[in-house]
């Protein structure tokens, strides 16, 4: 399966449960980790936990089988590993204080 498709199938699943805030960001050059993390907000831990299964679910249907999930049993954050896609799924406060947006987001061009 393409990265295009794997970040459809994801984003399409953490709308169906109702996920808030999803945002793709485009980490290519900067980790080798990953190319993609897709970063969505959950309403509470047991939200954060169901969106997490959704997504799980949908990928295996589509023949993919996840690297890893971390951050179940807490669900304040699940962090799901679909090779060139990791999907953060996150309380509010989670997201506010990792602020992975910031840290993996576009770096400020500083020369002006």
């Amino acid at each position: 399966m393409q990265t295009e498709q794997i970040k459809s199938l994801v984003v399409d699943a953490l709308d169906d449960m109702k996920a808030q805030n999803i945002t793709e960001l485009d980490v290519r050059g900067r980790t080798s980790v990953t190319d993609w993390m897709i970063i969505a907000t959950g309403t509470s831990n047991r939200h954060v936990t169901a969106v997490a299964a959704n997504v799980e679910e949908k990928a295996k249907h589509a023949g993919l089988r996840p690297n890893g999930t971390e951050g179940r049993a807490a669900a304040d954050w699940v962090l799901i590993d679909l090779g060139d896609v990791v999907v953060h799924v996150m309380t509010d406060q989670s997201r506010h204080f990792y602020d992975l947006e910031r840290l993996w987001g576009e770096p400020e061009d500083n020369a002006e």
